[in-house]
């Protein structure tokens, strides 16, 4: 996994409606598509991913202080997708969603691999936060605040998928 510009992809292709992108997920291979609101496409509910914004800034997260990504997750039982946004947000970078818009779903096929045919669908949001004192208590352990160019090209995407987050921040009008 590399960075948002080393992709491999031209660095200002964005992902188009219901193409899927070949990706390398974990050692596996997916076909990842965007696909636009208002309903999900069919697949195993797999959770809610934030643009969060404050202030301007866009919140970014890491396990490591290395490796950045933004809040996202699974659900729990029982849980909508917004419902798992706001976990997922409070939980990561200890911030409150203030607002949210949906503003679309990641469409992910495994095509080669362990899990070869399992069909996954994350709901994706821009989220305006309030962020909260930093005292991370999951799994990520620390957090930035940057200005939305320099979010975009700190994170650590996997292979393949620089245009689905570069279509990500068009979305979210960043």
């Amino acid at each position: 996994m590399d960075g948002i510009a080393a992709d491999g992809n031209s660095a200002d292709r964005i992902a188009a409606d219901g193409i899927g992108l070949p990706a390398s997920i974990n050692g596996q291979a997916w076909r990842v598509a965007w696909c636009p609101p208002p309903a999900p496409p069919p697949g195993a509910p797999h959770g809610a991913e934030a643009v969060c914004v404050a202030d301007g800034r866009v919140v970014v997260v890491s396990r490591d202080g290395r490796r950045w990504g933004l809040p996202a997750g699974r659900p729990e039982p029982g849980e909508g997708w917004a419902d798992t946004l706001r976990r997922e947000v409070r939980e990561e970078a200890c911030a409150e969603v203030t607002d949210r818009r949906l503003l679309g779903f990641s469409h992910g096929v495994c095509v080669r691999g362990p899990q070869e045919g399992l069909v996954l669908v994350r709901s994706m949001w821009r989220a305006e936060v309030r962020p909260g004192p930093w005292r991370p208590r999951f799994e990520m352990s620390h957090r930035r605040l940057l200005a939305p160019a320099e979010a975009l090209a700190s994170l650590t995407v996997p292979e393949g998928l620089g245009p689905f987050y570069r279509r990500l921040f068009a979305e979210a009008a960043l």
